[in-house]
């Protein structure tokens, strides 16, 4: 059975070196059998006892069973013992043969011969003085060491390897093979190691897998210097025969000390066979595999072998065995449990090793840190990014100090362009905490140096890193992420403070009980509340109190220092810290009334600590409501916090406690703002007081009013009637109104489950004011008159805002048709102040907020408001302040070469605007008005409501038809574009240029009387916000995040149910973003205006962006060509422009170049079939293939074009001299077609010669000519003896544009324009560089002599001579004989540019023929 064994296993390359072995092994055992029973058994006694025998006198006792061999003496002395033992024998050297037979004899019993190859016991005799030293060897191996037994003791071995062939490692409980091999290792001195080489490489070829993988590993330690080259090329040959055995040569080669030829021979064949194994090849040989790839690369292949290994390592199997760790707690049986802890040891600790590994390559091979850093930098898509390079980056931060900020740039890149998305970080520090621990120090330096970010992608990137070290490491590493968000809070700038506070905040929420450790790091914030905001205060307090409360005793010394920071804030005559002080003690009555179940702990607690906590919170109730008195605006603040806390901690309030604070509170509101409807009212006004809005006129009995104008009038004027003063000290104030009103209904509804039963007869009741039919009157009106009724038109719009945010979710039909009609009285109200704004300069509203907190998201009203001009007319409202920001980022593109009649036309704008759109001149006072509740858009869903009107016998008189109309419609979703863009933050999709503003565009002559151009507008502008609200949320980055999935897909359901009703539900995720892409794209030939247009391409890309597809590309180029092609009017008759216009006009021409399958033919296509077009036309008319092509718009196109030239000669791949000849061609062919634009494009210059045209010409001509050295010289190098003749043409036709482009150099100095002559040195200096590449390359290519020096004069735009600078008339003479021969073909040179970097006159500029 050996025999056959042998044999299958022996391959037909190795036959001949393994037939010797082959044949001795059985011929050995059948003599030794023979021998056996020739032998008598009293010799076989005698070879013993002589084995024994000279082994007890030397110093080691034999001990049968599972007892180690005991040794009395040192190692040396007993190996020279038992050496002269032998020698001096009488029967040497007989002895020795009889030895050997004694120890194969002995070793015949595996138990006996375990022993022997296991390290002997020391033992110390009595009355001996030696010291045995602590580990002793094997006894083989001891005698292994004497060098008159070794042979013998080799072979014997060596033939005992087979019996263990059939053994399953574990049978009994040792792995022979592996022993034995292990008695060879480090051996003093080897008599004949290339015999013992060649018998261990024989044994290799016959042996089973297992056995040969323990004796390839062994070799290193075995091996002589000398033979580590010969057994290297053996392994390397042994490698070809098959990948059984990959892991153990390349661990093996990976220790041989080669020399560099060899290494270098070897490499690249082993390297090959190294990362074929790499994806499949088991987990625990992984680190053996990467430190053979890391240990032997070079220089020059680094980057390559390393991108290749980047790819091929997958860690995602080692996260499997933490899968069974996530589940084993549904495993029944222990063991199994047991068994899958273990796995996930190995696992992590496997990944650890590879780690190590890496790290060992990182740190002493500059070239592996280096082309590591650059393989992840040239991966461009986010899919391409794993955990393992965030790890590597990490590793490498933690490492080479030299690398940090290169690692801290290319990191602040990827996560920018959304590559390193936060799932893939969680995704680390979950599965490989082990591993990241160790980079702990970089992991915070980065995190901290990524709050300092003004990218908001990458603060966010910082504030994960830090929860994630929060819940991944150990208590240091907590207290080190605590103590630097509390650093970043005291001393951080306002973004550093918000997201650290947000972190802390998610990390109370999320691991409240771990930060109770770190609590005294956290209180201590409390000493730097200068530097907090309202808001801040408030997430400080709700952090604060959630410790203070969670475990009550832990808490209470947080609880004493915040009621003794709050009492001060309180008592404080300063307004901000009174704010401060109701902020914080609202958040404390927050904890302290929530519900409290069993598993707190905190159940058992409470009847000890009612009294107490009854007592504190009365006292700070009392304290606060002394301080909000007589102030209105601090008590419209305690009002709205309150109503915040009902509102978020909706149902876990004790409902008790609720009614202790809460029930004086909106007791309050009906004696304050309410009063018995009368048809007069007593008392002196600005204005008669008339009842308006009043939705519940058929019930005259017991009707109410709100007591508006009258409040408004109170204090306006500073008066309080002598009742009330006499009744409170309260000072009743409108500012309350609505904040007041906010409060009762959450009390109510979270009282009464949801009901607002008890004040549905405030959704209809009437409004005290006056007559509204301000047209006309607003002139003969006083200032104070004009302002009060401003201030009066807020408090009503902000009344019904709180209306409808109450009602809103009400299901009855006639409260359904209620809160409808409020939303019309909105849209009313807001054109009646729209007019008074207009006419009332200056105006400051009312607040509406009262913590400051939106100032920071909403500019302020002097900067983005209306604003009047010395004459009295207002300046361009807030639209018209984001169309000149969308300017001056499109770099002067709309300035054309009209500026005036440009900017005529945006002052036309506003002041159409002005005439009829209170929507864009109300943005600006957004702060002033009370936000709108999500849940108003569930508004959205109604459909056609029917109102009854009764008679006064309470009979259905009519019945009305309700619905959402235009206006309300438009200003729903203008609110919810606003909403959706200060919430959500977008991903890498390409920003809006103009979100901030929703401005109607399709503005015409309004006395048309045959268009309906108001309704026009309010449709278009829904339109246009109804895309903006999808674009919103489709770009929205939270969508890349893999807990989101399932949001994404619901959301683009909803779309692709329209057009598979009920298909939808199995549709995998690609599908359903196809069917969603191909619903969206059906409205592209009902858009009403080119905002409308733009915004759908930008929905559509953010959509096709999860990825985007082959077939999605070539859709949005159409799609973007047909919006370019398409006539823009507007209903007036005129062509749509401004700078708005530009700015979309200017990306839309990007998506369509970025999308095409050909830009160099796209390009073409506008500049020799669009521009020609335009040039033919009349002074205002436009391309008729391209109509958005006009001379307005030309700077735009202009640009674009350009810019996407420049950038796509860059994607050309630079000429490499293994590059064929069709290869070559086609890199000519398009380098021909390139410069060939460029061509075109430059001329332009000559027909539009404005100041942005000459100015874009200049940048990207430099660009275009520092691209075209780079990547096509080297092209031109290599192909110009092939392919002489495309190489002279391409030269010749980019020599007439840098011509062009020094006559644009020497116009920019004469104009003396400092914006132009900027440029103009750079671009000397890459044209004088061209000139000596061309020389270069004629050099290099043996034709120098076709190139020489001429001599050019400086000329202008139109190649006119500048006279100023003029030569007499020899240079004119020389210029023309230096010129004359370039205009000549020549078969047998080339031509270079014909620019120089001087600037004087006759300055000297190479040509060639």
């Amino acid at each position: 059975m050996v025999s056959k064994r042998k044999l299958s296993k022996t391959d037909t390359s190795g036959e001949g070196c393994k037939t010797d072995l082959l044949s001795r092994c059985p011929e050995t055992k059948k003599s030794r059998i023979s021998d056996k029973e020739k032998t008598s058994a009293c010799a076989g006694v005698e070879d013993e006892g002589i084995f024994e025998e000279l082994l007890r006198t030397s110093g080691i006792i034999l001990k049968a069973g599972e007892g180690q061999n005991e040794i009395a003496v040192d190692q040396m002395a007993f190996q020279k013992k038992l050496f002269l033992a032998l020698e001096k024998h009488p029967t040497y050297p007989g002895v020795v043969k009889q030895f050997i037979r004694g120890l194969e004899s002995h070793i015949k019993d595996r138990n006996q011969f375990k022993n022997c190859l296991l390290p002997c016991t020391p033992i110390r005799t009595e009355g001996s003085r030696t010291l045995v030293h602590s580990y002793c060897e094997s006894l083989i191996k001891l005698l292994l060491g004497i060098k008159i037994l070794q042979p013998a003791v080799i072979t014997l071995l060596l033939e005992k390897i087979p019996e263990f062939f059939f053994d399953i490692v574990g049978t009994f409980g040792t792995n022979f093979p592996r022993l034995i091999v292990n008695q060879f290792k480090w051996l003093d001195k080897l008599l004949d190691s290339q015999d013992l080489v060649k018998k261990l490489m024989q044994m290799v070829g016959v042996s089973p897998v297992p056995i040969q993988h323990d004796i390839i590993t062994s070799l290193p330690e075995i091996l002589e210097d000398s033979q580590q080259s010969e057994v290297a090329r053996e392994l390397s040959c042994l490698l070809k025969q098959g990948r059984r055995l990959t892991v153990p040569i390349l661990d093996a080669l990976s220790r041989l000390d080669l020399d560099a030829g060899l290494l270098a021979e070897l490499s690249s064949q082993v390297r090959q066979s190294a990362m074929t194994i790499v994806p499949s090849v088991k987990l625990e040989d992984l680190p053996v595999v990467v430190k053979f790839i890391l240990h032997n690369v070079k220089a020059a292949d680094a980057v390559e072998v390393i991108s290749d290994l980047r790819k091929s390592l997958d860690l995602s199997s080692c996260v499997l065995p933490l899968q069974i760790l996530g589940s084993q707690k549904k495993l029944k049986s222990q063991v199994q449990a047991s068994s899958s802890m273990s796995q996930v040891t190995t696992s992590q600790n496997c990944v650890k090793l590879l780690f190590d590994v890496i790290k060992l390559a990182v740190r002493f091979q500059k070239d592996v840190s280096e082309a590591w850093i650059k393989a992840i930098e040239s991966s461009t898509s986010a899919p391409d990014h794993k955990v393992l390079d965030l790890i590597v980056l990490l590793l490498i931060h933690s490492t080479n100090t030299k690398n940090r900020k290169q690692i801290e740039k290319v990191l602040r890149s990827k996560i920018r362009l959304g590559c390193m998305p936060e799932q893939l970080m969680q995704n680390a520090f979950q599965n490989h905490s082990m591993v990241i621990k160790d980079f702990f120090t970089s992991i915070l330096a980065l995190a901290q140096m990524f709050l300092h970010s003004a990218h908001p992608a990458v603060v966010s990137f910082g504030s994960c890193m830090y929860k994630q070290a929060f819940a991944a490491f150990d208590s240091y590493c907590q207290q080190e992420v605590v103590t630097a968000l509390v650093t970043h809070i005291c001393s951080g700038s306002e973004t550093e403070l918000d997201i650290s506070l947000d972190v802390l905040t998610d990390l109370v929420t999320l691991h409240t009980s771990l930060l109770m450790r770190y609590a005294t790091f956290v209180k201590t914030i409390l000493d730097s509340t200068q530097k907090l905001n309202p808001c801040q205060i408030r997430k400080l307090f709700y952090i604060l109190s959630t410790l203070a409360f969670s475990q009550r005793q832990e808490g209470s010394y947080i609880q004493d220092d915040m009621h003794m920071v709050i009492r001060k804030w309180l008592s404080s005559t300063v307004p901000s810290h009174k704010q401060m002080g109701i902020i914080g003690a609202v958040s404390m009555i927050g904890s302290v009334a929530l519900k409290r179940n069993e598993g707190d702990g905190s159940l058992l607690e409470r009847p000890e600590l009612n009294s107490e906590r009854d007592g504190q919170l009365s006292t700070l109730l009392d304290l606060v409501g002394f301080c909000c008195e007589q102030t209105p605006e601090v008590l419209a603040l305690y009002y709205d916090e309150l109503a915040n806390l009902i509102e978020k901690q909706k149902g876990n309030l004790d409902l008790q406690l609720l009614e202790e604070f809460g029930k004086s509170l909106v007791e309050d509101f009906p004696s304050d703002f309410v009063v018995d409807l009368n048809p007069t009212v007593d008392g002196s006004f600005f204005f008669p007081v008339k009842s308006l809005y009043n939705l519940d006129e058929d019930e005259s009995q017991g009707a109410i009013a709100i007591n508006l104008l009258p409040l408004v009038s109170q204090s306006e004027l500073g008066r309080v009637t002598d009742g009330m003063s006499n009744q409170s000290k309260r000072v009743v104030s409108p500012i309350c109104l609505s904040p007041s009103f906010r409060l009762l209904r959450l009390y109510t509804g979270e009282q009464n489950s949801g009901s607002l039963e008890e004040i549905d007869a405030l959704l209809g009741c009437p409004l005290y004011l006056t007559d509204l039919e301000v047209e006309g009157k607003l002139d003969s009106l006083s200032k104070q008159e004009r302002e009060f009724l401003c201030s009066l038109l807020f408090y009503a719009l902000n009344w019904f805002r709180e209306v409808v945010n109450a009602f809103c979710e009400q299901q009855d039909t006639e409260m359904k048709g209620k809160v409808l009609t409020r939303l019309q009285n909105i849209t009313e109200l807001q054109t009646v102040l729209g007019k008074c704004l207009a006419a009332t300069p200056g105006y400051v509203p009312p607040p509406a907020t009262f913590d400051s907190e939106a100032l920071e998201a909403i500019p302020s009203i002097n900067a983005a408001g209306p604003v009047r001009k010395r004459n009295g007319k207002k300046k361009k409202t807030d639209g018209s302040k984001a169309g000149t920001a969308d300017r001056s980022q499109a770099d002067d593109s709309s300035g054309g070469n009209q500026p005036d009649s440009e900017l005529s036309e945006l002052e036309k704008t506003a002041a159409e605007k002005e005439a009829g759109n209170p929507m864009a001149q109300l943005q600006s006072y957004r702060l002033y008005f009370r936000e709108l509740d999500l849940e108003v858009f569930t508004v959205l869903h109604c459909g056609l409501l029917t109102k009854s009107v009764l008679d006064t016998e309470m009979h259905t008189e009519t019945r009305e038809v309700v619905q959402l109309g235009p206006a309300e419609l438009c200003f729903l979703l203008d609110d919810l574009c606003w909403k959706l863009e200060h919430v959500l933050t977008p991903g890498s999709t390409r920003r809006v240029p103009f979100p901030k503003a929703i401005v109607i565009q399709n503005r015409g002559v309004e006395d048309d009387p045959e268009l309906n151009i108001q309704e026009h507008q309010l449709m278009s502008s829904c339109y246009q916000q109804l895309l903006l609200t999808f674009r919103s949320l489709f770009a929205w980055n939270g969508f890349s995040h893999l807990e989101n999935t399932d949001l994404l897909r619901s959301a683009l359901q909803v779309l692709a149910d329209r057009l598979k009703p009920g298909e939808t539900e199995f549709l995998l995720l690609e599908e359903l973003i196809s069917e969603s892409f191909h619903y969206l794209l059906n409205f592209h030939q009902s858009v009403p205006s080119f905002q409308c247009a733009f915004m759908l391409t930008q929905l559509l890309i953010a959509i096709a962006e999860k990825p985007m597809a082959g077939w999605k590309k070539e859709k949005m180029a159409s799609l973007a060509k047909q919006f370019l092609c398409q006539s823009w009017v507007k209903p007036s008759g005129d062509r749509e422009r401004g700078s708005q216009f530009n700015s979309a006009l200017h990306t839309l021409i990007c998506v369509y170049l970025e999308h095409t399958d050909d830009i160099l033919k796209a390009i073409e296509e506008i500049s020799s079939v669009g521009v020609p077009e335009l040039i033919k036309s009349a002074k205002d008319g436009c391309s008729s293939t391209y109509p958005t092509l006009s001379r307005q718009t030309f700077p735009v196109f202009f640009r674009v074009m350009m810019a996407q030239l420049e950038s796509s000669v860059k994607n050309i791949p630079a000429g490499k001299p293994s590059d064929s000849s069709e290869v070559q061609l086609e890199k000519l062919l398009r380098w021909n077609i390139a410069v060939r634009n460029f061509h075109i494009l430059v001329n332009l210059v000559k027909v539009f010669d404005s100041r942005p045209v000459l100015s874009i010409c200049l940048k990207y001509g430099r660009l275009f000519v520092e691209a075209f050295l780079k990547l096509a010289m080297p092209l031109l190098d290599y192909s110009f003896k092939k392919h002489r003749d495309d190489v002279q043409s391409l030269l010749k036709t980019l020599q007439l544009s840098t011509r062009q482009l020094h006559h644009m150099c020497g116009h920019s100095k004469i104009r003396q324009d400092l914006g132009l002559t900027n440029h103009v040195p750079l671009l000397k200096k890459s044209l004088e560089q061209f000139v000596y590449r061309v020389k270069a390359m004629l050099a290099f290519n043996h034709c120098q002599e076709a190139f020489w020096v001429g001599i050019l004069k400086n000329r202008d735009l139109q190649g006119e001579e500048i006279l100023s600078q003029a030569s007499e008339g020899r240079d004119s003479d020389e210029e023309d004989s230096a010129e004359s021969p370039a205009e000549e073909p020549s078969g047998s040179g080339t031509e270079a540019s014909d620019e120089d970097g001087a600037a004087g006159p006759g300055a000297p500029s190479p040509t060639g023929p």
